[in-house]
Formats: C-alpha cells, sequence, structure tokens
C-alpha cells in the first residue's frame, strides 16, 4: 500500500474517532441538559403548587385531623382539582399532594387517595427539597417533591410532588442526537476532502516518490555531492536554489545560497546569465578560480523541475596548460637556437677545413661578440639564465610578426639559476604577452622592456609597455566581465591567473604604475623593483619565491667555469 493511501486512512481514522468521541461527549451533555431541564421544571411547579395559599390551608387542615382522610372525600376535593389542572396545563406525568403523614390527598389514580405515598418524605417534611428520578407507581420519572408550610408558619404539614414521565423527558433527546449526527457526518466529509487533497498535493510536492525512496535519494543525493570534487547547484523551476554542495560554495565564493534567487547571488554577470539561458560557460573565472559551468535541465513526468549546474574548478588544468605552453614556447625557441648554433659551427668547420683559418677565426669572433644565436631582444647578453633567454627569445619572435619590439632592461641582475621552470614560465609569459598586447594599442615605437631581478632564492619580474596604460578605476586583476573582455588574451584570464599562480609559491603580482592617464596619481613606489628607462605605459611586477637556486647553492656553481675568482 502506498504511503499516501497509508497516510489518508490513518486521517480518516483520526477524524472518524474524534467524531464518535465528539458526538458521545455532546449526546451525554444534551441528555444531563435534558433531564436537567426537567428535574428543574418539576421543582419550579411543586414550588408554585406548595406556595399556592389554598394549598396550604386545605393540607393544613388536613394534617390536624387526626384520622385518616376517606378516599371519597377526598377525589370531588379542591385540592384534587387544583393538581389535576396544573398537570394537564404543564404535562406532567402527576401532581400529588400528601399530608404530614405522606397520605395521598390528590393524586391523578383517584383510586390511590387516602394512600400512602411509595416513596420516603422523611427529607421533606423536615423541610428539605429534593429534586431525583424515583420509580414510583406510575413508573419512573423525574421528580421534585417541596414542602408544604402552613398559613401561620412553622414545620411542613405535607409536601408536594411533580413528576415528568422518562419518555416524555427525553422526547427532544432525538431531534438533539439527529443533529450532532448530522453534523458529525459534515464533519467527517470535510475530513475526507481535506485529506484528499493532502494527499495529491503530498504525490505532487514528491513527485510520487514513497518515503523510503525520499530516503534512499537523500543517502543517494549526500554520498554523491560529497563523494566528487565538482560542484552542484540545484535550482527550481523559479531560479531558486534549493540544493548548493560544499565544493559549489567554495567554488563559487558564495555563503548561505540555499533559498535565494540566482540574479541575487554574487556572482559575475556572464555565468549568471548562462545560467539562465541553460547554456555551459568555460574557462570563467570566480576570485582566483578558473571554472567551467554545465548546465543540465531535470524534468520528470513530462514537467520541468528546473536546473541542475555543475561546477568544475579547471584552474590547475588552466596552469598546466599555461605552464606546457609556455615550456613549449621555450622548448620550441631552444630547438631553432640549437639548429642555427649547429649550423653555424659547420660554417666555422668548413673554413678550417678549407684552410681558411684568417676567415674561420674572423667568423668565431663575430660570434663571440653577437652570441651563438642572433635574437631580436635588445641587451639579452644581461641574462645569464639560459632557460630565460630562450624564453624571451621565443616571445621577442612572437612579438616581433606583431610589430613590437623587446628588450631587457639594463638593471637586470639574477645571480642564481633558474630551477622551477614551469612556475616561472608560466607567469612570465602571460605578463609578457600581455604587455606585448598592451603595446600594439599604443604609439610607435611599440616596445616592452622586461627586467629579472634576484632576491635570495625569488625571482623579481618587472615588464613595462608603450601601451595606452590602464584606465582609472580599472581592476585588471578581476574577474572578466564577459566573453567581449579581451585585456589578456582574449579571455580575461592571464592576470588573475598569474596572480594565483604566484601567490601558491608565496609571491604576489601586482601593478606597479598604470600609466596613461592614471601615471600622475599612481607614481611608482620607492620599495618597488627599477625598471630603468622603462616605456609610458602600465608597469606589472611579479615576485616567485623558491624559483632560484641561489650561487653556492646545492646543484649550482658559485661562478662560471671559464671565469676565474680572486681570493
Amino acid at each position: 500500500m502506498r504511503f499516501t493511501t497509508r497516510l489518508f486512512l490513518v486521517q480518516l481514522a483520526v477524524v472518524a474517532t474524534v467524531l464518535l468521541v465528539c458526538t458521545g461527549a455532546f449526546a451525554v451533555i444534551a441528555v444531563a441538559q435534558v433531564r436537567s431541564a426537567a428535574e428543574k421544571n418539576a421543582l419550579n411547579i411543586a414550588r408554585s403548587v406548595a406556595a399556592t395559599p389554598d394549598v396550604r390551608a386545605a393540607v393544613a387542615r388536613w394534617s390536624d385531623d387526626p384520622g385518616t382522610p376517606a378516599a371519597a372525600d377526598l377525589v370531588d376535593g379542591p385540592l384534587q382539582a387544583t393538581a389535576a389542572a396544573i398537570a394537564g396545563r404543564t404535562d406532567a406525568l402527576f401532581v400529588v399532594i400528601t399530608d404530614d403523614h405522606g397520605i395521598r390527598l390528590a393524586h391523578p389514580n383517584a383510586d390511590r387517595l387516602g394512600e400512602t405515598v411509595s416513596t420516603p418524605f422523611d427529607r421533606v417534611l423536615a423541610g428539605a427539597e429534593v429534586v431525583d428520578w424515583e420509580v414510583g407507581t406510575l413508573g419512573r420519572s423525574a421528580r421534585a417533591k417541596v414542602p408544604i408550610l402552613p398559613p401561620s408558619g412553622g414545620e411542613p404539614v405535607g409536601e408536594v410532588s411533580v413528576g415528568f414521565e422518562e419518555g416524555s423527558v427525553l422526547d427532544d433527546l432525538p431531534a438533539v442526537l439527529l443533529a450532532i449526527g448530522i453534523a458529525a457526518l459534515i464533519a467527517l466529509g470535510v475530513g475526507i476532502a481535506a485529506g484528499s487533497v493532502l494527499r495529491r498535493r503530498w504525490e505532487k510536492t514528491t513527485l510520487g516518490l514513497q518515503p523510503e525512496e525520499l530516503t534512499a535519494l537523500v543517502q543517494q543525493q549526500s554520498a554523491v555531492l560529497d563523494g566528487i570534487g565538482d560542484g552542484v547547484l540545484a535550482l527550481d523551476e523559479n531560479g531558486i536554489v534549493r540544493v548548493a554542495s560544499e565544493a559549489a560554495e567554495r567554488l563559487l565564493r558564495l555563503d548561505g545560497a540555499v533559498g535565494q534567487p540566482l540574479t541575487a547571488l554574487p556572482l559575475p554577470r556572464d555565468l549568471v546569465a548562462a545560467i539562465t539561458a541553460g547554456l555551459p560557460l568555460h574557462r570563467v573565472v570566480v576570485g582566483s578560480r578558473v571554472l567551467t559551468v554545465d548546465v543540465h535541465p531535470v524534468r520528470r513526468g513530462g514537467r520541468e523541475l528546473g536546473d541542475v549546474v555543475i561546477v568544475r574548478d579547471d584552474t590547475d588544468v588552466a596552469e598546466l596548460g599555461e605552464q606546457l605552453s609556455s615550456v613549449q614556447t621555450v622548448t620550441g625557441a631552444l630547438r631553432v637556437q640549437r639548429h642555427e648554433f649547429s649550423n653555424r659551427l659547420h660554417v666555422a668547420a668548413g673554413l678550417i677545413d678549407a684552410e681558411r683559418v684568417d676567415d674561420a677565426r674572423a667568423f668565431l669572433d663575430d660570434l663571440l661578440e653577437r652570441g651563438s644565436v642572433a635574437t631580436p631582444i635588445a641587451h639579452i647578453e644581461r641574462v645569464d639564465d639560459p632557460f630565460l633567454q630562450a624564453l624571451l627569445a621565443a616571445k621577442a619572435g612572437e612579438a616581433a610578426a606583431q610589430g613590437v619590439t623587446i628588450e631587457v632592461g639594463e638593471d637586470t641582475l639574477v645571480l642564481g639559476e633558474l630551477h622551477r621552470v614551469e612556475d616561472a614560465a608560466a607567469v612570465v609569459g602571460n605578463l609578457v604577452d600581455n604587455a606585448v598586447a598592451a603595446a600594439r594599442r599604443g604609439a610607435e615605437p611599440r616596445r616592452v622592456e622586461v627586467g629579472f631581478f634576484g632576491d635570495g632564492d625569488a625571482l623579481v619580474v618587472t615588464v613595462a609597455d608603450s601601451g595606452p596604460g590602464v584606465p582609472a578605476g580599472r581592476d585588471v586583476f578581476a574577474p572578466s566581465a564577459g566573453p567581449s573582455d579581451d585585456r589578456v588574451r582574449g579571455r580575461g584570464i592571464g592576470l588573475p591567473l598569474s596572480r594565483e599562480l604566484a601567490r601558491r609559491l608565496g609571491g604576489d603580482v601586482w601593478l606597479i604604475d598604470p600609466g596613461g592617464p592614471a601615471a600622475a596619481a599612481s607614481p611608482p613606489s620607492p620599495a618597488d623593483p627599477p625598471t630603468g628607462s622603462a616605456p609610458t605605459g602600465a608597469v606589472f611586477a611579479a615576485r616567485l619565491p623558491g624559483v632560484l637556486r641561489p650561487p653556492g647553492a646545492a646543484g649550482t656553481p658559485s661562478a662560471r667555469p671559464d671565469e676565474e675568482t680572486d681570493s
């Protein structure tokens, strides 16, 4: 049996039980009220008769007579006539009048006149009023007994007993019980209707699922939400958040999202628009995380129930992609340099084989002066690390194709060997790409100046461009406001990702000088690394702890092999 059916039957049983109890209680109360009304009516009639002067005088006379009254003397007497008239007017079963010895002076049955009453009368002759249900010669009745006092006062000289037949007392009870029964049936019908409505509402709300199915669903939901690293948001058909896993709140930087509309949450506009439209969104930046969002509509029984939003953290993938891209760029540049250097060695070897020693020496001297491989970067010799040289050479080749030249700052000085090349390449590559993109929008000459500085095991990098600078009030490290924002490699991810990479190393990426109109309002800090004669655009800096192996450290020579040191 389905739970809703069981619940409906339980509700019906509860309603029926309550109605039965209430009906019984009302019936008991009704009977008690009818009986009480009969008793009060009998008492009032008895008091009225006992207070009548003629009755008091007649009873006093018969009580003074020491003998027993004869029935013949009573049957046509005033007391019998008075009692009969009162009984006829009030529909009483009987009106009985007795003397002080309980002898009937008036009775509905004339044959009973002159006899002693069949019920006790001692308490009444003692002056008390008695109201009770008793069985007499006329059957069970509700009767009231009131003492009759003599006209001059004193001890009671008789009693008046007025009774109403039990059947006549309860004549109105069937109508009362019928009204109670009708009310009970109406209440039962209302209960059945309300139970049916609640049953249908329950099944509609729970989609027909039974409690055990809901329990299993909650267990499965908890297992799924807590067992995966992806975040999950469940929205109802009105766009209200009904479920938000801890991972979703952490990735989207939310707090207490359940119960709030999606549009009221502090999320990027393009993310809210994509979720509302039911479209996936790739590589959206929320805080310091790069996220991918998928939206899946939920339907059951042809009814739209809302959407489930899956939030995946692609920050690590994006970082690895940036690192891999930088390493591939450097690897390609090194491969080209190795190939060109090999070609030049073949030229030198050919000159020697041809016994053109003077030409070979001149050729080698030229190599020593210009470097092993020609590079479009000015002052590249200021960078000793081969990896950084290769990275700058690769970036310079790409920048030259866009009409931008790259040069090394005159204050560049790095004492140590780069050993965490992937992290350094990702940050430096992003900063250089961002500067090249900015320089393209500036006036001639379009230049980018890069400076490297060693600070123990930390590499400090400054990148300046000749672009228009950063507009006032713009946060270049904030997440992209939409797909049209192309300030960093077309998607607005590079700078926030670079800062995240640097902060994971314990460092940071920051803007030294916004350049352009903001340059006068934001002069470089004296504590910032020098940049030489940099272009007039924006100046960025990065500090990357732990990427350098200082001179003298294990695995790093303290001096170049071809140099001699004085002690």
